[in-house]
């Protein structure tokens, strides 16, 4: 079947499951940033932290990077030797929402998942490009693909590879995404979808989190049994008790082998805020509080990209930044941790597991 035609069934019918990000990949895929009422300066700034992304990333695995027709000639230019450029219509550069969700079967076979996309529950008003975006990389992935029923994005879950997902409540269960499915109803496209048996429902996500709280700025996968969760320390920064309750709920869970979960903790940065000359020209997005100066940022370092045998971490400018690089050393010994400067990405509402997507190996 042509991969740009959409699949009858589902991927745990057909025998397929969501691999771990941990696992080995084919490759990275990375949209442009461009969108001039998102990005302040024209985009230059984040155009710039974005070359050193994909460098970085470049350096592990082999990257591809969709753009727009009108900025096909720039982004060539400025991402020859690091990546491989294709024409990729967009509305903005999150490719982990917006792009597909790869799945394998073991025996050499790689599908994509087409989730529904609507901005974040109406954060953006144009994201009808947006919604393409995961069957023309589908496509040119070769990968046939299943148009799943429901909204969701990349962004919000994490799997183990062993039958176990994270997610958050505050994102699956918002009203602003799938109204008219409940608890049970999304779990079951869960299972469906990713091929996982056991579901993890932490709390609330990072603090001022835009898309609802995605998981992937809380918690993600180490290995098996193992959670990086963003932790705070300070009691009087309401992230205190948003990383406290998603620690017991950790410790009261088991995973889909019934095991206890083994939690990393990785140190929150102090609240980061757009500064005056920071909020110049970025749209006001209708689905949260203007963004002025002075609007608290959702950072976090648990929002890392792990290419094959190194961890791409964000650096934010913070004086948690050195502890933050130490302390995933500790948690994955056996890659390389790798900071790239990344508050211009904080700026446009995500970071580098944001701008990323692995494709995963088979």
């Amino acid at each position: 079947m042509p991969a740009w035609k959409a699949l009858n069934g589902t991927p745990e019918a057909d025998g397929f499951r969501m691999p771990p990000e941990f696992a080995p990949h084919a490759g990275c895929w990375l949209l442009w940033p461009e969108r001039p009422d998102n990005w302040r300066a024209g985009a230059i700034p984040v155009q710039a932290a974005f070359i050193q992304l994909v460098a970085a990333i470049a350096r592990f695995e082999p990257v591809t990077v969709g753009v727009s027709p009108r900025q096909q000639r720039a982004a060539r230019a400025a991402l020859s030797g690091y990546a491989r450029v294709v024409v990729v219509p967009n509305d903005d550069c999150w490719v982990r929402d917006t792009g597909p969700t790869f799945v394998v079967d073991g025996r050499g076979g790689r599908r994509a998942v087409d989730w529904r996309f609507n901005a974040w529950g109406g954060v953006y008003e144009r994201h009808a490009r947006d919604d393409r975006v995961a069957g023309m990389i589908a496509a040119t992935e070769g990968a046939p693909r299943y148009r799943a029923p429901l909204v969701m994005e990349g962004g919000s879950f994490h799997v183990d590879g062993e039958g176990t997902v994270l997610v958050t409540e505050q994102c699956l269960l918002n009203p602003n995404r799938n109204p008219r499915l409940d608890r049970a109803d999304i779990a079951l496209y869960l299972h469906r979808y990713l091929g996982v048996r056991q579901i993890v429902w932490l709390g609330k996500g990072v603090v001022n989190d835009e898309t609802s709280g995605h998981i992937d700025n809380l918690a993600c996968f180490v290995r098996p049994g193992e959670v990086l969760l963003t932790w705070c320390d300070n009691r009087r920064d309401p992230q205190y008790r948003v990383s406290r309750d998603a620690w017991a709920r950790l410790r009261e869970a088991r995973d889909a082998r019934g095991r206890r979960f083994r939690v990393h903790r990785l140190p929150s940065p102090p609240p980061l805020h757009m500064t005056r000359a920071e909020s110049r020209g970025i749209l006001r997005r209708p689905g949260i509080r203007a963004l002025r100066a002075g609007h608290r940022l959702a950072g976090s370092y648990v929002n890392c990209y792990l290419a094959n045998g190194a961890v791409i971490a964000p650096l934010l400018g913070a004086s948690t930044d050195e502890a933050a690089l130490h302390a995933l050393a500790r948690a994955f010994p056996r890659r390389r941790v790798v900071g790239v400067p990344s508050r211009e990405f904080l700026l446009g509402g995500g970071n580098i597991h944001c701008l990323t997507q692995q494709v995963p190996a088979v």
